[in-house]
Formats: C-alpha cells, structure tokens, sequence
C-alpha cells in the first residue's frame, strides 16, 4: 500500500517570492501541497491565489509523480502544463502564477543515506564486519532511534555526541553551532561515559575546524604524529592538551541546487560542526568512518528539521498576533453607517495581507455636516497598520470642531515626529453639508471620481503633499458644490492598480466605465461591482495592495428638510 510503503529519499526545494530558499523533506506519500492547513497539507504555501487542494506527490511503480488536485491556474513541471506526471531530480515545479513559489525536486542520490547505508551493511557477514564492527553497529542504531524520538532537542543532540564518542573512543566531543558575531560556538560538551562537560573554557582545535569549513568536508587525523596528516602538529591547543587525534564533520541541511562540477560535494546551509578528540592516535576502517558519516547526516537532518519546527511555531506565532491586529484593525473601521436623510454611504476594506494600510471613516460633525476620509499608508503589513491606526487617533481631532488644514498640519507632524522615513500617507477628506456645499483637501490621494447624469470623472485632484513627508508642508481646501443624485466614488490605489495575470493595471478608466455603466444601481450594489470587476480583470488572484472603496450619494437638502420637519 501506498501509505506504508518504503520510499527513496526525497525533497523539495521551496524558492519563495523573496527569493529564499528552505529544504522540506518529503517523508511519506501522498504528500499533500496547497494554501492552508485545512485540507491536511504538508507543504503550505501562503498565497491565496493557490488553491487549499493544490498538488500531490505520489510513489507509484518505483516513481515519484506529481498529480495536479485542483490549482486553478494549472500545475507546471518545467514550464509544461501538467495534469500528472513522474518527477525526475531537478524538475521545477510552479503554479502558474507570477512572484510566487517554485519548487525543485531531488531525489536522494551521492552519499549514502543512513537507510540505504544500514540495509548494505545488514548484508555483510558477521567475519566481514567483526564483534567490534556489530558493536558500532549497534551503537549506530541505537543513536539513530534517538536522534528520531520525541525528546528535548538538546538531550537528543547530547545522546547523539555521545555516540560519537563510543564510535570513535575519542576522549570528548563537541557540538559547534554558527554563532551570531561570527565564528563558532559551543553548543554542548560531553566526555566519554555519557558525561556532560561545562562549555566554557573548551579549547578545541581551531585549526582542524577553519580547515573543514575551508574545504566543505570532514577532516580526520587519526595520528598528528603521522607523515602527511594536516599539519595539526604546530597548533597551540594540539599542543597544550596533547592530542593525537582529531575528527571534524562539518553539519549541512541537504544540497540546495546541482554543482556544476561533479567531483565537488553538493552542500548547504552549515547547522554547526561535531568536533572529536583524544590524547590516544586512532584508527578508522572505511565502514567506521561511514557510519559516521551517516550518524552526522541524520543529526544535521535531525537539527535542521528542530529549526524548520520552530520558524514555523514563529511564523504560526507571528500570524496570530497579525490575525489579532486585523481584528482590532477592522474593529476601527466603521462597520455601518447612519441613516442621513439627505446622503447614502457605503464602505469595505479588503486588506491584500492580514493587516494592510488602508484607512476609511465617516465622522459626523454636529447636525449639518459629516466628513468622510480615505487613506492610504505607504508600506503593507503591520507597520503599516500601526501607523494607520496612529492617522486615526490624530484625525480624531475632526470632531471637535477644527479647521480641516489645522488638522491636516497637526496629523503631518506627528507622522514626521513618530514614525519611520519611509511612512507617509495619502489622504482624501471632505466635508458635506446638507445643502450640497463639499469642502476636500486631497493630500496626493488618487482622485475621487464624481458619478452625475450617467458620467464618471475625476474631479478632485491632490494639491498637497501626502502627509508624514516634509514636516513644515502646508494644507489648503478647495469646495465644490453638490448636486441632488451626484455619487462619488473614493478609492485606494489598490483598486486602478490591481493587475491582470498579464501585469496589466486595472486602471481609471476602467474603473470610470464600470461607474459609469452601473450609474443607477442601488450604491451597495455599485459597491458589488466595482469589486466583482476587479476579481473578474485579475482572474481572482491575490494582489499585492489593499481595496478600499467608499461610497457616497447626495441626495439633496430637501431630503434634509423635510427629515427636520418631520421631526418637528
């Protein structure tokens, strides 16, 4: 059966929109791949224009092959449209879709795998391999179940060093991670009978480890006295702790890209170093050095698989905090308007990540006026929220009965006061009345468009600087007067610049066209097509901007009027 079935080793390498690169081992068939964990996939990729049920890989009559489950933009394997086919080391897999993830596949080949190389050694025979080889053998097994249980990483790690130690009869053994201001540090320290040793002041060969990862492999010297050993003799630890010999295997995850050069050792990202020493010379047989070789592959892989765990514990981390931002976010926004007697408004936010930089309100400002504002802040994601949410508070300041341009120079300089160059704002707010009278600052917004008798046109263009720019910039309004019917229509630039799988814009004027042709229509509903003209233009995939619309329909002061009398 498929699920239980041996399979050879293989990976994929996932290459992300940014141009990372991470190594995720495919451990059984089928091996599920899609957007979210709730189809039960293994490989989850983060991009909403990938379907939840994308891709499979299966095992099938000694092949690994690649079923497409419903990628809506097709599933390519060396840029040809697949609907199934066996994988071969080295084919690229996509989705169809620009800036997002690729896959490589590979298939385990070149140095042996512990698997492959525990079921050659089964097959030798007890005279070929000896009591002492079965021992070591043993000793192998025996840390190979450990480096694969379920316990803290650092006892797993400090089982697996001592195991070393036993294979090799070395005196002490060392585990080396890259440390943050270069160089190498200890990890942890044991001595021979499973004994730990304290970090500090260990004093391994800096000579033998600078010269593994010069040359990307393991270094053994079983005798510094021998001719033609590397020239350990010299070094000052060798030295002072008289050693004799040295073992040095450097840890990599596994090979992310082809050598050209095939007499070089496809190779990784270094995960640290395993450091063994003695004051006693040693001898190593061929299959000893073998196993372990084997024992390191399967503690990098082991290593690498605990930092892939906890990026993802980070990274789950870090999605909920940003799902808890878009609540408090969306809580922000308003979720319904009143019901004035003389206008209509309509609003949505559909942020393109978990919290975006878009901003909109509706503020009343006493009986005869209500003020509408739009905004957009450069950036996306959580800095930009933040800074959103910090235009808000500072907009506040509207409903106390300001000047616009007085709050307009308040909110830029607070912007240019707390927070970073790069952070500024493009704002639209306006102010209506009752009778129609329209007072707007437009602060380098994209231009609302004016919907009157059937047409759609941009009649508000910016006059000023977006806010949080030039700390002294100044605001002035402009007015125009309303007409019974007028709707306009406040956009982000997320709405004329959402793109096509073409890369071509959504643009203006298609955005004046769909205005224009859907004139009459209830204003929710123009609302509703807007939106379904640009999921239809961009084939449903995902963007890189938040929309934000909001709608706004003047239905006269006789409206009001006749609201006040009826209250009277």
């Amino acid at each position: 059966m498929t699920d239980t079935q041996i399979i050879p080793e293989a990976v994929l390498e996932l290459i992300g929109p940014d141009g990372s690169r991470r190594v995720v081992r495919v451990a059984h068939t089928p091996f599920l791949i899609g957007r979210g964990g709730e189809t039960g996939n293994h490989l989850q990729l983060p991009d909403r224009r990938i379907s939840r049920e994308c891709a499979a890989l299966v095992y099938e009559k000694g092949d690994f092959r690649l079923q497409d489950r419903g990628q809506r933009r097709g599933l390519f394997i060396n840029g040809e449209r697949v609907d199934s086919r066996p994988l071969r080391d080295g084919d690229t897999i996509n989705f169809g879709l620009p800036d997002s993830y690729e896959l490589i596949f590979h298939v385990g080949q070149g140095t042996e795998s512990l698997p492959q190389l525990l079921s050659r050694m089964e097959q030798l025979s007890t005279a070929e391999s000896g009591a002492g080889g079965l021992r070591k053998l043993s000793l192998l097994l025996e840390a190979t179940a450990l480096l694969h249980s379920h316990l803290p990483l650092d006892a797993v790690l400090g089982t697996m060093v001592d195991h070393a130690i036993a294979l090799t009869d070395a005196d002490r053994g060392l585990l080396l991670e890259p440390a943050s201001t270069g160089g190498m540090r200890v990890r942890l320290a044991r001595q021979r009978g499973a004994r730990s040793l304290p970090t500090e002041g260990l004093e391994p060969s800096q000579t033998a480890i600078r010269a593994t990862l010069e040359q990307h492999r393991a270094l053994v010297t079983e005798d510094v006295e021998q001719a033609g050993a590397l020239d350990l003799k010299a070094a000052q630890s060798i030295i002072a702790q008289q050693l004799r010999f040295v073992v040095v295997i450097p840890l990599y995850t596994m090979a992310q890209r082809e050598v050209e050069n095939a007499s070089e050792t496809p190779r990784g990202e270094l995960l640290g170093v395993l450091y063994l020493d003695s004051r006693q010379p040693a001898a190593f047989s061929g299959l000893e050095r073998q196993i372990l070789d084997a024992l390191a592959v399967e503690a990098a892989s082991v290593i690498d698989n605990a930092r892939l765990v906890e990026r993802e514990r980070e990274r789950q981390r870090l999605e909920q905090e940003l799902t808890i931002a878009r609540d408090i976010q969306q809580a922000l926004l308003p979720r319904e308007f009143p019901r004035w007697p003389h206008l209509q408004v309509s609003g949505i936010n559909q942020p393109c990540l978990t919290v975006g930089g878009d901003y909109f309100d509706v503020v009343e400002l006493g009986s005869n006026r209500t003020a509408f504002i739009i905004a957009d802040v450069s950036g996306k994601g959580l800095g930009a929220a933040l800074v959103t949410t910090m235009l808000q508070g500072a907009l506040s300041g509207l409903a106390v009965g300001q000047q616009a341009a007085d709050v307009f120079a308040h909110v830029n300089r607070f912007l240019c006061a707390h927070s970073r160059v790069e952070r500024y704002a493009t704002v639209f707010f306006g102010i209506l009345d009752t009778a129609g009278r329209f007072e707007f600052i437009n602060a380098g917004h994209p231009s609302p468009l004016l919907l009157r008798d059937g047409r759609a046109e941009s009649a508000f263009p910016a006059e000023c600087l977006p806010v949080g720019l030039l700390p002294d910039a100044t605001f002035k309004s402009s007015a125009f007067v309303l007409q019974p019917g007028d709707t306009l229509v406040l956009f982000s630039d997320g709405v004329t610049e959402a793109k096509s799988p073409v890369d071509e814009e959504f643009s203006t004027a298609r955005l004046k066209d769909v205005v224009a042709r859907h004139a009459s229509a209830p204003l929710e509903e123009l609302q509703g097509n807007i939106l379904n003209a640009v999921v239809e233009f961009t084939c449903g995939a995902g963007q890189a901007d938040d929309v934000t619309l909001l709608l706004v329909r003047y239905r006269g002061a006789a409206q009001a009027v006749e609201a006040r009398a009826g209250g009277t």
